[in-house]
């Protein structure tokens, strides 16, 4: 999950889609890289005092299960020492966190990993070690400022990893049908896009705003809302993209 922006609805993404996925069946892990740690909290869990990508062990050995069955997540860290050492990661580093990553497939159907709101090191790195790529992108007015930047540094990546990484996908989050300008950004995207940005969208919903606090998915904090349809349709289209 990759934004260079903030507030974009990626760790929702992160956090929700996993939880989806799980629900529908799939063995999932979510990998918070994230030093905010947004996306271990919102899922009841605490950040650890060390990363679990910057250890010789298993990766297994750092795992933790969640309240939803089926999906499990290695939580982020806030600790310096970690996040340089996994933002200045040479090609040593980086063969870590793939082999890390590589080895805890074997167990998941899925693996999700929330990056930071950054197209610096850290980001880089978790490209690296992965195989798809989605952009969660606000519909709001300055929606495609930047992307030009993020969009060179995936094209970078995928060369750089022979063809490793794809591009699995865009999504249109704070979706608000009734507001010409969600109308507008629908259609440039789409049309600047194509057919990778997901028909599914996530529209403003508060209570997805409010899950995180309680340290739930939408799906145990409002299993009703117009949230957890989003997501669950959102699984669904992943699902048959696969």
């Amino acid at each position: 999950m990759v934004n260079q922006k903030g507030g974009v609805g990626k760790t929702t993404t992160a956090v929700n889609l996993s939880a989806a996925l799980a629900l529908s069946g799939q063995r999932t892990l979510l990998l918070d890289m994230d030093p905010q740690c947004n996306a271990t909290t919102a899922l009841g869990l605490e950040p650890t005092e060390g990363h679990a990508l910057v250890r010789d062990s298993a990766l297994a050995e750092s795992i933790e299960k969640t309240e939803t069955d089926g999906l499990s997540a290695v939580p982020g860290s806030r600790a310096f020492h970690d996040i340089d050492r996994l933002s200045t990661a040479g090609e040593r580093e980086s063969g870590r966190v793939r082999r890390h990553l590589d080895e805890a497939m074997e167990g998941y159907e899925y693996i999700l990993i929330d990056c930071p709101p950054s197209v610096g090191e850290l980001t880089q790195t978790a490209l690296a070690a992965s195989t798809e790529v989605l952009m969660p992108i606000q519909c709001e007015y300055f929606a495609m400022e930047g992307l030009t930047q993020l969009i060179q540094t995936i094209k970078r990546v995928i060369i750089e990893t022979d063809g490793r990484l794809t591009f699995g996908g865009i999504l249109l989050t704070m979706y608000d049908p009734a507001l010409e300008l969600t109308r507008e950004v629908d259609e440039e995207v789409r049309d600047f896009f194509g057919d990778i940005v997901f028909d599914s969208v996530v529209p403003r919903d508060v209570s997805l705003s409010e899950a995180p606090s309680h340290g739930q998915t939408v799906f145990e904090y409002a299993p009703r809302s117009r949230g957890a349809y989003a997501y669950t349709q959102l699984c669904m289209e992943v699902l048959q993209r696969d």
